[in-house]
């Protein structure tokens, strides 16, 4: 199965005249073009935030097939698993997936909470574990503790993202940093300073799927969805099995690997989720790049930035570009655009194979995309 429609909002960042209706609107109706396709011609819709019935009564359509999988920023890696599989037996031909996120402006956002019915409020939000970085800060400690990582190695994550994001005239924050500047930066939950956390911003993305038979009759050249992996183990974060790895990207990366076929030596560009700076150092060491505890001295070496030999997060990332809570979509886009050879400045030589990951929630699951031009 193929990517042949592609594309984000026209801007991202702060949009307040936008609804969440009208970010997933207007990233699918772009998408939609740059395949040479109308809403007319799609007959299969996935989406998380916004229900799909919200969307098919906004886009006027009443397709075939529909998936409202939302566990977190990895759903649309998701739901590109799902639409392969759907288009494959035959439940649909054209499979649009879209995502809009009024993160930071909250304008026709669905809201949603843990009640004290939740195990959540039951269990965690009587002790003060509330909201991303208080939830994400608990497994660091533990990973330093077990592997000596230090929070110049999480601050040097952010320097190498922010290189990119220098690259990249869409991105929100682009001015070079220091190790020193995240590490001066505001303590926002120890060990993570404002600099080590996500933007919050608004935008939207939107992906269109075809078969493998008519993949080629479109404008641009198809994206192949070569393997995929999805799992979730857990809901809340005290409950992850180890605090110090990621045991969920072990299986969706294993899984992935398999199905297409290929090895860690043929991935050539990542895209890792990096809500929080320690995310991509799990993922890595989760994915089976590195060992156990040498993720923080591999991007603290400059491996992942521009001029490495392992480019990561090449857009900017959550950390520069933009991040509008679940980040997934934005993740997948970069590395089409990557494979489709339309990243300007900050093009990887002779790409072939990219890697997309992300978390299903807090560390509580994950999905995993290996993609390719051949």
């Amino acid at each position: 199965m193929a990517i042949i429609g592609a594309s984000e909002t026209s801007s991202v960042g702060h949009l307040p005249n936008y609804s969440m209706l009208q970010l997933h609107a207007e990233a699918a109706r772009l998408a939609l073009d740059d395949a040479g396709l109308t809403f007319d011609d799609v007959d299969g819709l996935a989406t998380a935030g916004a229900t799909p019935a919200q969307l098919t009564e906004y886009f006027n359509i009443m397709p075939h097939w529909i998936d409202g999988t939302s566990v977190g920023g990895g759903s649309f890696l998701m739901h590109v698993s799902h639409a392969v599989a759907a288009i494959q037996a035959g439940h649909c031909n054209v499979a649009l997936i879209t995502h809009g996120e009024s993160g930071r402006s909250r304008v026709g956002i669905n809201n949603s909470h843990s009640g004290p019915s939740t195990i959540a409020g039951q269990f965690e939000l009587p002790y003060g574990v509330w909201g991303p970085p208080s939830m994400f800060s608990i497994p660091i400690v533990r990973h330093m503790h077990e592997y000596g990582t230090t929070e110049e190695q999480l601050a040097s994550v952010a320097v190498a993202t922010r290189q990119w994001a220098n690259l990249n005239p869409r991105a929100m924050m682009r001015d070079l940093i220091s190790v020193d500047d995240v590490l001066k930066s505001r303590l926002i939950a120890w060990p993570l300073h404002l600099l080590n956390c996500c933007l919050v911003t608004d935008g939207g993305g939107a992906l269109v799927l075809v078969g493998e038979e008519i993949a080629h009759e479109f404008a641009k050249e198809p994206v192949w969805v070569l393997g995929r992996g999805e799992t979730t183990s857990h809901m809340n974060i005290s409950m992850m099995e180890d605090m110090s790895s990621w045991t969920a990207a072990k299986q969706t990366g294993n899984d992935a690997f398999a199905i297409a076929e290929v090895t860690h030596n043929d991935i050539q560009h990542a895209m890792l989720y990096d809500a929080f700076t320690h995310v991509p150092i799990y993922a890595l060491e989760g994915l089976g790049f590195v060992n156990p505890g040498e993720g923080g001295p591999y991007f603290a070496e400059g491996h992942t930035a521009p001029g490495g030999n392992f480019p990561v997060n090449t857009n900017g990332g959550g950390l520069s570009y933009t991040h509008t809570g679940m980040y997934g979509m934005f993740a997948i886009q970069e590395s089409v655009t990557q494979l489709r050879g339309e990243a300007e400045q900050r093009q990887v030589d002779d790409l072939e194979i990219s890697l997309v990951h992300a978390p299903a929630g807090m560390f509580s699951g994950t999905a995993t995309l290996i993609l390719g031009n051949k």
